[in-house]
């Protein structure tokens, strides 16, 4: 399925912060319309799918939208 590996793509040095692109990537992550409401939206819908294939790909697509969201 997927492997969590935590290092970054390209290398991050942080000068000096900015609250408002600090704000705009937490809402991308967690606003209605981020990665966590996306993720959400797949595992519940799920539930009405006809098919097991459906609902199966559903469940995939939704664990790894939530895969985006690790902290760790």
């Amino acid at each position: 399925m997927w492997h969590y590996e935590k290092r970054l793509q390209y290398p991050v040095k942080i000068t000096t912060t900015n609250p408002k692109i600090a704000q705009l990537i937490i809402s991308q992550y967690g606003g209605p319309d981020g990665e966590l409401g996306a993720s959400l939206r797949y595992l519940s819908q799920r539930y009405t799918m006809p098919s097991r294939k459906i609902a199966g790909l559903l469940t995939d697509i939704g664990t790894e939208e939530l895969a985006h969201n690790s902290y760790q």
